[in-house]
Formats: C-alpha cells, structure tokens, sequence
C-alpha cells in the first residue's frame, strides 16, 4: 500500500508523491517562545516527529524544517510585564522548549530557523509581493505594510472560507489598512511602547516582521518554493496558513503541496492554551508520570483527533504500555540483545492510512499478545521475531523502551541509585525463592507484599521470578 495523506486543502486522503523522488521536504510550524511549554504544544512536535520517523523507514531522505518564533507581540507584551529584555525571555523559553522534547524523545529538525534570524529574507519578499500588486504601504507614516487580500482572488481557499464572511484581521492598528482583513507584513516600530532592540532596519522604517511572513520566509529559503508538507496545529489553519499560503503564492511560489494538521488536546472541552488558565506545562508531567508514557499517551489517538487530557486516562495508557515494555525485558532476559527487525503487515497498512497510530497501536498489541505465549516455551526464533519486529514498531514511533536514548540524560546519583534497587530487589527476590523451597510460604508472600508496597509488581514465569515498577 502506498502512503496516503489527509490533506487540509482538499479535504481528501490520496496517495503521497514526493516532488522529487526519494526525498521529502516538511516545515512545521513551530512554538512562539513567549512561556514554557504545555502538553498541547509538544502534541505537535510528536505527531510530525512520528511522520518523520515513518517517512524515513519508508526509504525517504527527509529534510525536516521546525521554526521557533522569537519576536513577536505576545513575547513583547510578556517580557514587560516581567520586566525583562523580550530576547531574555525568548531565549529561556526556547531552553524550556528544547527540554520538552528532549523529554519526549522528538528529534531534532535538520535546521530550526528562529525569526530575528532571517528578517532580511522577509524584507525580501514584502518588497517582491509589492512590486507584484500585492502589498501596500500604510499612507499614515506608520511603516507598516500590509497584504492586500482583495488582490489575490484565492485567498480562504486552504480554510474553505469566503473574504467577504471573514471578520477583520486583529494583528495591527486598522487606521492603515485598505481593507480590515488586510494583515501585516511588516510593522512599524512604535517607540513609545516598544524597546528599540525589537525594531530592524528597513526602507519603509524601523520595524518587525509581521507573524506570517516569517513562516513563509524560513520556509522558502531551506525547502525552496515549492515543498512537500507543510504542518502544524488545527488552531494556525486560519489565519496563520491561509496567510502563509496567500502571500507565498502571490510572490510565485508554488509553496506546499499538502497541508497537515494535528488536532487539539483540550481539557474540559476547551483546546488546552495558556490564555484559558488550562494549561499543563510538560516540565511538571513529566514528574507525575514518564515521559515514554506520556508520548504513548498521545501517539495512541489519531493525530487528527481531539483529546481530552487526564491524568486518569493518562495512567490508564501507562498500563497498557506497560505491558508492551514488560514482553520486550522479559524476552531480553532470554534471549539477550534483541536488534529491531520487519514491521508486521497490519502496522504498515496502518500507518500508510493517514498515519493510523491507533491501529498500529493495536498491531503491536496483536504481536505482544503472541509473543507472551512463546515466552513460557524459552528461547526461540519466534520469540526472537516476535521481540524484534516489536521493537521495530517502536521505534518508528519513537517509543522502544530499550533505546538508550530513553536511558540517557539522567544524573549519576539516578544511576547509582538504579543498581542499588535492582541489587536489592534482586536479594530479596533470592530470600523469597529459598522461603519457597523450604515451604515457607508465610516468609514468602511478606517479602512478596513487601515489595508490592514500594511499588515493585512480582511475576512468577517458567525462568524464574521477574520484576516491574
């Protein structure tokens, strides 16, 4: 089966070809870094991680473009209120950011162009789409410049929306605009509330770029002007991208050839965003739950599907990983190192549907299921195939416990203390089984409840007693 894709400008699934054969070019939007991170933002970055991860298992050399945003009126806004340097705050957050993924296991882009690091090519192409009849100046010698809407007759067609239905665009004073729902390319420095360090050169006056023209910058100098996917959240569809893709266009780039977007995580029925109070930051998660579970959590619903996040349905997850990651320590302690080997049938159909996590998910439960059977059996070679393609599977979504990289980072005193429990747990699990052959069972199941009190779970198996946090 051929890869199929759910386009957001069609509103069709259909098969994915590459512009150039053997190789695929992605830009994703990535974070405003204004504050630290929350588990609807990082959805983001692990849905299009997991595409990455396929796209190069189906024999792809993929150039993965994530941008950060570190300029912008919610930066400048936030930075004052804490009385800081905005680019102070843009670089701490950026920090923040970069250790969320870390925490999930999402790999870094090939680049990851930040936006005070290519307003030239901005300027760049405001003045390309002036010249070309789609781009003003405001006549009240703001410096701003804007987009003229009414000039490119496609404009609504990625969100499926009329201009003349849409409400005005709310980025910048509307004294300028010839339309309301003109938005801005280029704004103009206001000296009065701005800091000087937050205006760049240009010839129209000092100023910053607008949000959606440095998208379509960043993303036209390392994809080029025509581009495979271009992704991110459900909530940029309008009017970021429409944005992006209008102006692009306009300047005589073909831009991408298939949209993608991932859809919410919500609490309580309301997309989770800093602005409704909901947020829940991936720093403090990750120290209620593990960081591989939280990634299962959100790579087990379809990544065009709405989640509603608890901590409830969060454990319930962890559980069932568990038992993923339980079959591959228990085949490991037979057979020893096990090499990631062959996807089964049912993942790759999966996948290839629209990156159909769910079933996928479900696929390797399929595998774990048979592999627990031939686990009493010993060592074998359907054992050793059962462990690895599982592994394979894994990896793709970037969840194989038996990575290191799920290992590394910690500290040495973590590391001291991991072989401290397993020494301990190990004695103690020695002193059961000899209370057993000696026929006291008493002794034996208090160790047993001993250790069942500090968290730690006791499987009898054919090849002896086996543990779990």
């Amino acid at each position: 089966m051929t890869l199929r894709l759910y386009d957001t400008a069609s509103r069709t699934t259909s098969d994915f070809v590459p512009l150039q054969a053997g190789q695929a070019g992605i830009y994703v939007c990535g974070l405003t870094v204004q504050s630290e991170p929350h588990v609807g933002h990082v959805r983001s970055a692990v849905n299009f991680d997991v595409l990455r991860r396929w796209l190069t298992a189906r024999g792809l050399e993929v150039t993965f473009i994530r941008n950060i945003t570190d300029i912008d009126d919610k930066i400048l806004a936030k930075s004052a209120e804490q009385g800081r340097p905005w680019y102070n705050l843009a670089f701490a957050m950026k920090r923040e950011l970069d250790k969320a993924y870390d925490a999930l296991n999402v790999e870094p882009p090939t680049y990851e162009p930040a936006a005070t690091g290519h307003v030239p090519e901005m300027l760049e192409l405001i003045d390309r789409l002036i010249a070309a009849g789609h781009a003003y100046e405001a006549g009240d010698g703001s410096a701003d410049v804007y987009f003229d809407v009414k000039s490119w007759p496609a404009y609504g067609e990625l969100s499926h929306q009329k201009v003349d239905e849409m409400e005005a665009a709310s980025d910048a004073d509307p004294r300028g605009k010839r339309d309301p729902r003109d938005f801005a390319l280029w704004k103009g420095w206001k000296k009065d509330t701005e800091p000087e360090t937050a205006a760049w050169p240009s010839r129209f006056g000092p100023g910053r770029p607008g949000w959606h023209i440095e998208c379509s910058a960043m993303a036209l100098k390392y994809l080029g002007g025509a581009f495979d996917i271009h992704g991110g959240g459900l909530d940029l569809r309008f009017p970021h991208h429409e944005n992006e893709q209008a102006q692009s266009r306009a300047a005589g780039h073909g831009f991408a050839s298939v949209w993608m977007h991932n859809a919410w995580i919500t609490t309580a029925g309301e997309k989770m965003s800093k602005s409704l109070g909901n947020s829940l930051v991936v720093s403090h998660v990750v120290e209620r739950v593990r960081p591989i579970d939280l990634r299962f959590y959100m790579v087990s619903a379809h990544y065009r599907s709405h989640v509603e996040f608890s901590f409830e349905a969060l454990e319930e997850a962890a559980a069932g990983f568990a038992r993923i990651e339980n079959f591959l320590t228990r085949a490991r302690d037979l057979l020893g190192d096990i090499e990631p080997g062959t996807f089964c049938a049912d993942f790759e159909l999966a996948m290839d549907d629209d990156l159909g996590t769910p079933a996928a998910v479900g696929a390797i439960f399929d595998v774990v299921r048979e592999g627990n059977k031939l686990l009493a059996g010993g060592p074998s070679d359907a054992l050793r195939g059962s462990a690895s393609s599982v592994r394979a599977m894994l990896a793709v979504l970037g969840l194989d416990p038996l990575d290191p990289r799920w290992h590394s980072g910690g500290s040495a005193t973590e590391a001291r203390l991991t072989g401290v429990v397993d020494a301990l747990v190990t004695a103690l699990l020695e002193q059961r089984t000899a209370a057993r052959a000696a026929k006291d069972f008493a002794a034996a199941d208090a160790i047993r409840d001993q250790l069942k009190a500090a968290g730690i779970e006791i499987e009898d198996t054919p090849q002896g007693p086996h543990w779990s946090l």
